[in-house]
């Protein structure tokens, strides 16, 4: 862990989504310095799902050694965004640092992305952040040390990070869009960088996206809190930067990754648009003592059934279903499968009794999912993660996320029969 230097002493930090997860780790590692704390977020009350409100964070920030100052901003509403940097100016003198935080994503295809979902992720983080900005920056030029920090990614432009969830990516590039034009605009006048992380990080998003058991393939959100802390402190003639937060704790003389894992040595899911990372993190994986999935995929060969390992999969699966799973479930599953003993395969989890098998399932799927073969057989025998599948792009799902998202839950019961 990074330790606090006292550098924030008494600076004023505008951050948009502050209530919960990555904005409220950073608020708090501030607040340990004595700093103010604008907390910009839309849940005012206690939301079903979803933990905290600004209120609940104004009081942790206030325990940590801060002072709070909870805000009712939705960022898609201008008046909101200019009434709390007034209220802020107003309650502590001015602004120093914004942090452009909150974001809505949907990992969905062009044409399962509904309209409003599109709508939803261009203004809150392409127009939010811009606004957001836009607002603070006549503050911000009076400070001292001023910085904006976006949480966004490197701009990548393979466009494996724009297949599987188009919109979603541009509302990203967006924001770091944003960090390339005003650092230069701003340059010798206020700092503005991105950062974003080298693995996943646990929040209740990542609990949404990924269903039970993905924490242990995250990082804790300690981890970007550190990194924001770190370029924050530094001065404003660091900008124009796309920061990945392991990459810049090294340089600061972290050693020690495994207090920010959530199940310290338990592989690591890669986080969005790193290509390479993505890479080393798949094959660093598998050397946790698993099978070596990734390195053998060419030379792998299938077992000696005249069946095959897919047809010999989905026997398993057939004889494997109960009643539980079927209740549990209801969702229909096609798989389009390439390579050897590939084709269009099903699982009916809905249907009476369920069933699986070769061809288009009896009533139309809920859920497409296209990957190779021999990463289907992997992923149904525990060898491969459906979340990492999915994250590195060897897995594309069309229909139903929430659904899709039932599926390690479905692989997990099966595993043990395959």
């Amino acid at each position: 862990m990074l330790p606090n230097t006292g550098k924030l002493a008494g600076c004023t930090l505008f951050i948009t989504g502050a209530s919960r997860g990555i904005g409220k780790a950073i608020a708090l590692k501030a607040a340990k310095d004595g700093a103010n704390i604008v907390i910009a977020a839309k849940t005012a009350e206690p939301h079903p799902t979803l933990p905290g409100t600004i209120y609940t964070a104004a009081e942790e920030i206030e325990a940590a050694g801060g002072k709070a100052l909870p805000c009712i901003v939705n960022v898609r509403e201008e008046e909101q965004i200019i009434s709390a940097v007034e209220k802020a100016v107003k309650t502590f003198g001015g602004i120093d640092i914004l942090v452009n935080n909150a974001s809505a994503i949907s990992l969905t295809g062009t044409l399962e992305t509904a309209t409003k979902k599109v709508n939803l992720m261009m203004d809150v983080n392409v127009r939010g952040t811009y606004l957001t900005s836009k607002a603070c920056l006549p503050h911000l030029r009076k400070s001292k040390n001023p910085h904006i920090l976006n949480l966004s990614p490197p701009m990548n432009l393979n466009p494996l990070w724009f297949k599987n969830h188009c919109a979603y990516t541009i509302s990203k590039y967006g924001m770091s869009m944003c960090v390339l034009g005003m650092a230069e605009e701003f340059r010798g006048e206020v700092a503005v960088n991105a950062l974003w992380p080298k693995t996943a990080i646990h929040t209740a998003a990542m609990d949404m996206l990924g269903g039970a058991g993905i924490e242990k393939q995250c990082r804790k959100t300690d981890i970007l809190a550190d990194a924001a802390y770190c370029i924050l402190t530094k001065p404003k003639s660091f900008t124009g930067n796309f920061i990945i937060d392991e990459v810049l704790l090294r340089e600061e003389g972290v050693k020690d990754f495994d207090v920010y894992a959530i199940a310290p040595g338990h592989p690591l899911i890669p986080d969005f648009f790193l290509d390479v990372e993505t890479d080393t993190t798949a094959v660093k994986q598998e050397g946790y003592g698993g099978a070596q999935a990734f390195k053998e995929e060419k030379t792998e060969s299938a077992p000696a059934k005249p069946s095959g390992p897919v047809a010999e999969t989905f026997r398993v699966i057939q004889g494997a279903m109960t009643e539980e799973n079927v209740r549990s479930t209801q969702g229909i599953f096609q798989f389009e499968l390439s390579g050897d003993g590939g084709g269009t395969w099903y699982i009916d989890l809905k249907t009476t009794g369920g069933s699986a098998g070769f061809g288009k399932p009896p009533v139309k799927a809920d859920v497409v999912l296209s990957m190779s073969s021999a990463d289907f057989v992997k992923m149904f025998t525990g060898k491969l993660k459906p979340t990492m599948a999915f994250m590195s792009g060897k897995l594309r799902i069309k229909g139903n996320m929430a659904l899709a998202m039932k599926l390690e839950k479905m692989l997990t019961q099966l595993n043990s029969k395959l």
